[in-house]
Order: structure tokens, then C-alpha cells, then sequence
């Protein structure tokens, strides 16, 4: 039996495509490939990070945005981060953010390994983009990327409840104590020295 050749979709046809469908996907390398539900701490994190985002961009330029809008990627890839902060012109009919300047993923196993590299230089491509967070689930932990002024990438590790996160260009501060409210922290082995 022949196998049925795929049949590629562009940005565009994909994003006409997908307002009909009942699951979610990505476009990648021209196919749709569809994505995983969240568990509740996963969500509750999004959600956490959605609150703090509108509140505190509330009457300026830049909007927050949610895993039903869509980055392109210089590629052609789609990609739906899971939130994420847009700074173009806001029309209520498009499915894309125009020019994001911040990204959130919030990791998870199925999809860790891809997100940390794979995704993560997707995003790079991006030319609006400034920041993108990595957030770990399971520790109060953020991997932060930012772009410099010169256009070079770096990155930095936020840890500890105690901690935040500065975004001095877009006039934000996201506390990991707000990002994880209302989540409990599992405490993992420790190794202890001998005292005999």
C-alpha cells in the first residue's frame, strides 16, 4: 500500500487551518503536529504569570497574550508559547502576536529537552523578541534569556521564592513567589555528612 505524500502548509494556510480545529497544534516544517494537554500545576503557573503580566501592563503599549496565540518563526514555524508579552499594534482579528518581546514556556518531561534547545533557538530568530523565560515546574527556578542592545543572547538563572525576575525595558518584575502562588514544593534528597 503507497504511503499518502504529506501535504505541506505555509504560515498563513495553517493559521486559516487551525480556527477549525477541536485540537491544539504547531506548524512544523510545514506540518501540523499536535501538542500535549497541561497538567494542572503547568497551568497554574501560565495562569499565574498571565495575572501578573495584565496588571502590571495595564494602560501601556505591550499586552500579555496566551497559548491560543501564535508566534511565527522566521522558518516558517508556528510556535504557541504558553504566554508571553506582545508589543505590536493589537488588531482583534489576527491569531498572531506581531512583535513579541517576551516569551514563556513553562517545561515539562515530555517536551523539556526540545523546549531547552530546539524551541529555545527557534525563538531566537525572532526579530522583536528580547526575553525568553524557561520556567522549571518542579523548583522555583527561571531560566531567563535576553538579548543585549548588540543583538548577542545571554541568559542567567533566577532561583529561590525570594527571587525576581527584572525586566528594566518593559517597565516589569515578576517575584517567583508570585509565579508560583499557591503551588507546594517537593523536597528532594539531601546528602548529609557523617558525623561519626
Amino acid at each position: 500500500m503507497p504511503l499518502r505524500a504529506v501535504q505541506r502548509m505555509t504560515p498563513d494556510e495553517f493559521l486559516d487551518w487551525i480556527q477549525a480545529q477541536d485540537q491544539r497544534y504547531e506548524l512544523v516544517d510545514g506540518v501540523p503536529v499536535a501538542m500535549a494537554g497541561a497538567k494542572r500545576r503547568h497551568d497554574q503557573i501560565v495562569v499565574n504569570a498571565l495575572a501578573e503580566l495584565r496588571n502590571q501592563l495595564r494602560g501601556g503599549p505591550c499586552r500579555p497574550f496566551s497559548a491560543d496565540t501564535a508566534v511565527r518563526i522566521s522558518t516558517g514555524n508556528i510556535r504557541f508559547p504558553d504566554a508571553g508579552v506582545d508589543c505590536g499594534r493589537f488588531d482583534d482579528e489576527a491569531t498572531f502576536a506581531p512583535a513579541p518581546a517576551v516569551v514563556i514556556e513553562v517545561l515539562s518531561a515530555s517536551t523539556r529537552d526540545f523546549d531547552l534547545f530546539g524551541k529555545l533557538e527557534e525563538y531566537k530568530t525572532i526579530p522583536a523578541l528580547r526575553h525568553i523565560m524557561l520556567v522549571n515546574p518542579d523548583d522555583p527556578q527561571i531560566i531567563h534569556w535576553s538579548r543585549a542592545e548588540e543583538g548577542e543572547w545571554g541568559y542567567r538563572i533566577i532561583e529561590g521564592l525570594e527571587s525576581a525576575l527584572e525586566f528594566p525595558d518593559l517597565g516589569l518584575r515578576l517575584a517567583l513567589a508570585d509565579l508560583y502562588e499557591g503551588l507546594q514544593f517537593r523536597i528532594g534528597p539531601r546528602l548529609v555528612a557523617d558525623e561519626a
